[in-house]
């Protein structure tokens, strides 16, 4: 194959200014970039978040200016974006007011102005079906998912008809039942356009179930391209098939391993000065009776009450919706021991948030009951800490004085030193310590989830509900996270329901997994018990010859329930 693009040298500096507007110092974000792709070639540049990865591929695309280096295509240097360069941003960017079809048609319009009105029309109407949305020609963006958004940007690229189509995280906003669908439309592309593709991600599986070679950006400042993996797993690679495959596992093994060790000087799993002093929360029970709790839990005997420590018995939520009653969950039942940590997952629209909020005491309960601690949830409180894929962080508050809204609540009783060392001792565990006086609002997202989790922690609840607390969050940033969340669960042992999308996630953290189906009237479909040795470490885990089986279970149960409306509305 014939070299198509060269990157030489490529080296881009931001100067960053203070509040009164003054410049400040020089950030060099690449550092001296050499990349060489072919014609035909299909390269995922993986790196960190804040790595560097937009600002290379907006140097690929022409819309900034390397300071240093040259960008060749087909030998010649690129002067500004052109068309042989379609980008699709993560962001859709599409005009509200304007249908697909009419959406697609500007970008023809504008590079295809040689071709007669109806070549343009026709192209427009092949790129919109190449990406399956011939059905939805004439619907408005606000009619569609944000996966087809997406493929509608996509189509758009493609109509332009580029050498090179250029991906910059363009599905890392969405959820993982409708990533995986792009994830397959990318790669028809790939197979029927034979175009040369350069996808920017943080998605270890997604670039190794598409690329044809994955190219590490070292983390930031002064990024620069640290190995290139050749991904000689065959074609058509199937994300359940490759779960079996050796070599597969090896390659994949070799690149967390890899950026594991990259990251592994900025760990942020913090020791603490501190030592969390002997106090016990306020008892928000005290003095409830017996007799509030449902006559179902009381019938299913009393002998084990001490294993029943948090109980589903025949949960039903249902809406009111304009066509009649919407049933969501429908006969949810299960049982935890105390201390237990349980991973709920399942497609969009399965009712897995549902479940979590009922916990919580935010949501209402239509019929069946849930009982923690020998006492029915009915209420909000405290002694339930929930961590949602928002933060929910008062901005114009420090990190300290967000962790002490809760603190305060729960240990009225405690003397202010002692709160305060409550409060530095789980900022530290999250790796906060030094930055637990700035600012919410000036904070990044993954500082921010530290603090939630820090408040979460510092509750000393009953019981932790996390609800895709990783969510927002690029994978590599997800993974520090999970090592926090570990190292801190492994601490308190508190009992714990953690609602998640990622299979990965999903076995390092959980005793068990619990599947549910597609909804409406979405239930448990199966449990899967996690025997894997705590405490539990990423690259240890990948070791484990259960692992890979455990995976498999859950990515089947997942391809089995891969139809129904979320599927449909992707």
């Amino acid at each position: 194959m014939a070299t198509i693009l060269s990157l030489r040298g490529i080296s881009k500096s931001y100067v960053s200014k203070n509040k009164g507007g003054q410049t400040g110092g020089v950030t060099r974000v690449l550092d001296r970039i050499d990349l060489d792709v072919e014609e035909g070639e299909f390269i995922a540049i993986l790196g960190f978040s804040g790595a560097g990865k937009t600002t290379l591929i907006s140097a690929v695309a022409g819309l900034i200016e390397p300071d240093e280096g040259e960008i060749l295509l087909r030998g010649k240097q690129i002067d500004g974006p052109g068309k042989d360069r379609g980008l699709v941003f993560q962001s859709y960017s599409l005009l509200p007011w304007l249908t697909v079809e009419k959406n697609v048609a500007l970008a023809v319009d504008a590079v295809h102005k040689d071709r007669s009105r109806e070549e343009r029309a026709a192209l427009v109407k092949q790129k919109v079906e190449l990406v399956g949305l011939g059905h939805a020609m004439d619907r408005k963006p606000a009619q569609l998912s944000g996966g087809m958004r997406q493929r509608v940007a996509v189509a758009r690229a493609l109509a332009m008809e580029p050498e090179i189509l250029l991906l910059d995280e363009p599905l890392s906003a969405l959820d993982a039942l409708t990533r995986a669908k792009l994830q397959d439309e990318i790669e028809r592309i790939r197979k029927e356009e034979k175009r040369t593709i350069i996808l920017v991600t943080n998605d270890v599986d997604e670039a190794l179930l598409l690329a044809d070679r994955v190219a590490i950006l070292t983390p930031a400042p002064s990024a620069t391209i640290g190995q290139i993996f050749e991904v000689d797993v065959p074609r058509p690679r199937d994300r359940e098939a490759v779960n079996d495959d050796v070599h597969f596992q090896s390659l994949r093994k070799a690149i967390v391993a890899y950026l594991g060790k990259l990251n592994e000087q900025g760990s942020s799993v913090g020791e603490s000065s501190v030592e969390l002093p002997q106090v016990a929360p306020l008892d928000l029970f005290a003095g409830r009776k017996e007799a509030e709790l449902p006559r179902a839990y009381l019938e299913a005997g009393r002998s084990a009450v001490e294993r029943r420590y948090l109980e589903f018995y025949k949960l039903h939520k249902v809406y009111p919706t304009p066509k009649g009653p919407l049933t969501v969950v429908e006969d949810f039942n299960l049982l935890m021991d105390k201390g237990e940590f349980i991973s709920l997952i399942g497609h969009s629209g399965c009712g897995k948030s549902t479940v979590l909020t009922m916990a919580a005491g935010l949501n209402a309960i239509s019929s069946g009951g849930i009982v923690l601690d020998n006492h029915e949830i009915d209420v909000a409180g405290p002694d339930k800490a929930v961590v949602f894929q928002a933060p929910s962080l008062m901005p114009w508050l420090t990190a300290r004085q967000n962790v002490a809204l809760g603190v305060e609540r729960v240990y009225p009783h405690a003397g202010k030193a002692e709160r305060r060392d409550i409060i530095d001792y789980y900022l530290d565990r999250v790796g906060l310590g030094d930055a637990k006086d700035k600012m919410a609002a000036e904070m990044s997202n993954g500082m921010r989830q530290r603090v939630g989790i820090a408040r979460a922690f510092a509750l000393s609840p009953r019981l932790l509900l996390l609800d895709e607390p990783f969510g927002m969050l690029d994978s590599l940033t997800r993974w520090d996270l999970q090592d926090v969340l570990v190292e801190t669960w492994n601490r308190t042992k508190v009992t714990a329901i953690m609602v998640t999308h990622d299979v990965d996630e999903a076995i390092l953290l959980a005793d068990r997994v619990v599947m549910m189906t597609n909804g409406p009237n979405a239930t448990i479909g199966k449990i899967l018990k996690v025997d894997l040795p705590r405490p539990r470490d990423r690259k240890a885990l990948l070791d484990h010859p259960q692992f890979y089986h455990y995976r498999q279970e859950v990515l089947h149960f997942l391809a089995e329930y891969d139809h129904g409306p979320a599927a449909k509305a992707a």
